[in-house]
């Protein structure tokens, strides 16, 4: 460690300078007020559809598992659930339609 002049580390300055350096050097910068509104409102989109498709291979996990145990009733029960789990994703614009009957069809079959 090294104390300038005014007992400042340096060492610890320049890291953090740079860390924050290279979040900049990562991220693009907004140009306008308009860009700036738009990126932090993709950001918060961003977190809305990584919850919701956290939560759909929650429930997708679920219901494979207990399709894997034999429980033919419950997992009939959770069907529904699911389905409705994936309707909503789409209705918020998180997943496609397409990707959702293709996931909802593959879930039915391998009920059966």
């Amino acid at each position: 460690m090294f104390f300038g002049i005014f007992g400042i580390d340096f060492s610890a300055r320049v890291a953090n300078f740079t860390g924050s350096l290279a979040k900049y050097l990562n991220e693009s910068m907004p140009n306008t007020k308009s860009a700036e509104r738009r990126m932090r409102n993709s950001e918060r989109k961003q977190l809305q559809n990584s919850a919701v498709k956290s939560r759909l291979r929650r429930t997708e996990k679920q219901f494979r598992a207990t399709v894997a145990a034999g429980k033919k009733d419950d997992a009939t029960k959770l069907l529904a659930g699911v389905h409705s789990a994936f309707d909503k994703a789409v209705k918020v614009g998180a997943i496609t339609r397409p990707t959702a009957n293709r996931k909802k069809s593959r879930l039915a079959l391998s009920l059966k």
